[in-house]
């Protein structure tokens, strides 16, 4: 018996169907393409994707956590939260809703507040990060994680890390003057356990204290 012939309508659809196939595996290489070093881009440009494929399973990247350096190989997709967390073992960075809303993964990148879930590790070398694990100096607290114990500015202390790195971030910006400008620069953290007056009595504390943070 012989084979149906496909319609003109089938054959449109295995068309399109490859077309978009093609379409999302060469975005996601141009993707890769754009986040990585100069020279893995000049690597890749044989046009295979394979080869392609081969460069970009790692990318090699330095930064410096808490005043150490570190040389790491990670691939594209990575985020710098996830590189903290899972290669460098800094777990006092918290992951919540890893969608940038919570702000339990606040990190500070060159001095400034980052939400570390929606940053890519591969945009960060040579950059300085502090997390959670940096702001003390040795067994002597910080002044705000300080203030945070003495304000009870946590019940379950999960989004304290963020919290507290949000709070630091605050004060430097001089958003910390007002109780009301504390609570609108540090509405992007979220503290399901509702310690948030406590939280501005201590970010406010340390900002009238004249500490240096």
């Amino acid at each position: 018996m012989a084979s149906k012939k496909p319609d003109n309508a089938t054959v449109s659809d295995e068309l399109l169907n490859g077309t978009r196939r093609d379409f999302l595996k060469q975005s996601s290489v141009l993707t890769a393409i754009t986040l990585a070093p100069t020279g893995l881009v000049k690597a890749a440009e044989s046009g295979l994707d394979e080869k392609i494929a081969a460069v970009f399973e790692k990318i090699p990247v330095s930064l410096t956590v808490n005043g150490v350096k570190h040389d790491v190989s990670v691939e594209p997709r990575v985020t710098l939260l996830d590189l903290l967390r899972e290669q460098l073992h800094l777990t006092g960075t918290k992951k919540g809703c890893d969608r940038g809303q919570c702000g339990a993964c606040t990190v500070h990148v060159d001095g400034k507040r980052v939400n570390s879930c929606l940053s890519l590790a591969v945009m960060h070398d040579g950059h300085h990060i502090t997390t959670i694990e940096g702001l003390a100096n040795g067994d002597e607290l910080h002044p705000l994680q300080e203030a945070f114990i003495k304000h009870d500015g946590f019940q379950c202390g999960y989004c304290t890390p963020g919290q507290i790195m949000s709070g630091v971030a605050c004060i430097r910006e001089g958003h910390a003057n007002t109780e009301s400008n504390i609570r609108e620069y540090m509405s992007g953290n979220i503290c399901r356990c509702g310690a948030y007056p406590n939280i501005v009595k201590a970010i406010y504390e340390v900002s009238k204290g004249g500490q240096k943070v």
